[in-house]
């Protein structure tokens, strides 16, 4: 099966479960950069088609490149993989899931977390200030719950919570 992962990265993390998952499946890696100068024709030789952006304000970055297109691709194998910052486990990850596709394009396509992390050394002035304001936030609050305090401590500070397991249903996904 030929594949393509089309991704946007900010600070690395979205880049490395894209080169991650071109690794186990074979595929070929691109960036939504790149992606954007070709036609959708360049994308017919594709079996199946991957997006993999990063998560800020409860949305993936740049999916509107690929849900705009999953009517065309319809007949291809599609999924599409997030990369966040907040705990896998975290409530939130859910609600972004699940509002990342519309009940029409959920026939097609498939949305999936990978934990990541943050670098806050990469990060854009803007950014960095959005997270720690947030952080500070949640550092605040009382009566925080067990998503507060998880989420507290994956924003407060840099790291890396990057992990392959992550990428096995997704590939689970393309290959079946």
């Amino acid at each position: 099966m030929r594949t393509i992962i089309v991704y946007s990265s900010q600070t690395g993390f979205t880049k490395k479960y894209a080169e991650w998952l071109a690794e186990k499946l074979g595929a070929e890696t691109m960036t939504i950069k790149d992606a954007r100068k070709k036609d959708d024709n360049y994308f017919a030789a594709y079996d199946a088609i991957i997006y993999g952006g990063w998560v800020a304000v409860e949305k993936i970055h740049k999916a509107d490149w690929f849900t705009s297109r999953i009517e065309k691709w319809h007949s291809k194998k599609l999924a599409m993989f997030c990369v966040g910052a907040s705990p896998a486990k975290y409530s939130g990850v859910d609600n972004l899931l699940k509002k990342s596709l519309t009940d029409e394009q959920k026939k097609y396509a498939k949305v999936f977390y990978c934990e990541g992390g943050l670098d806050y050394d990469k990060m854009p002035l803007g950014s960095k200030m959005l997270m720690k304001t947030f952080a500070a936030m949640l550092n605040g609050k009382k009566d925080k719950t067990p998503d507060d305090i998880a989420m507290a401590e994956h924003v407060s500070k840099s790291g890396d919570y990057t992990d392959k397991k992550y990428i096995e249903p997704i590939a689970a996904y393309i290959t079946q």
